[in-house]
C-alpha cells in the first residue's frame, strides 16, 4: 500500500513541476477547434448515412417490385 501513495505522490509532483502546461487562450483555441472539427465530421457522418440509407431504400424498392 505504501508503494501505491508514494506513487501517487511522486505523480502529482511530477505534474506540478516537470509538465509543461498549455495556456488558457491556446487551450480555449484548439477547443473551439475540436468542436468545429467534431460537429463538421459528424454532419458528414450523418449525410453519408442519409444518403446510403436513401440508395438502400431505392434498391430495396426495386428488388421488391421485381419478385
Amino acid at each position: 500500500m505504501a508503494g501505491i501513495v508514494n506513487y501517487v505522490k511522486e505523480s502529482f509532483e511530477e505534474l506540478r513541476t516537470n509538465v509543461t502546461w498549455t495556456s488558457w487562450s491556446e487551450v480555449q483555441r484548439l477547443t473551439i477547434v475540436v468542436a468545429i472539427f467534431s460537429i463538421l465530421f459528424s454532419l458528414a457522418i450523418w449525410g453519408v448515412d442519409t444518403a446510403f440509407s436513401k440508395l438502400l431504400g431505392l434498391v430495396y424498392d426495386v428488388v421488391a417490385g421485381q419478385v
